[in-house]
């Protein structure tokens, strides 16, 4: 018998960290979908809490205003 979740939490601070059946191994998923197989929760944890890196919006860039080149100036 199966017993899948009826409701699982979603979002950007949702990691999830489930064992492999039939091995010693657990796998770590990001919210971003990027998925990590560890021999140890340490490991796996440590590269969850690493792997968000690069998930906030890049900064923003500013931009000289652009200049008409060949208007007759």
């Amino acid at each position: 018998m199966t017993i899948e979740p009826t409701r699982m939490l979603t979002g950007p601070g949702v990691l999830r960290v489930v064992w492999l059946p039939g091995s010693d191994q657990l796998q770590g998923t990001c919210h971003c979908g990027a998925v990590h197989i560890a021999d140890g929760p340490v490991e796996v944890w440590d590269w969850l809490l690493a792997h968000p890196v690069g998930h906030e919006p890049p900064p923003a860039v500013t931009h000289d205003q652009p200049v008409l080149v060949g208007a007759g100036v």
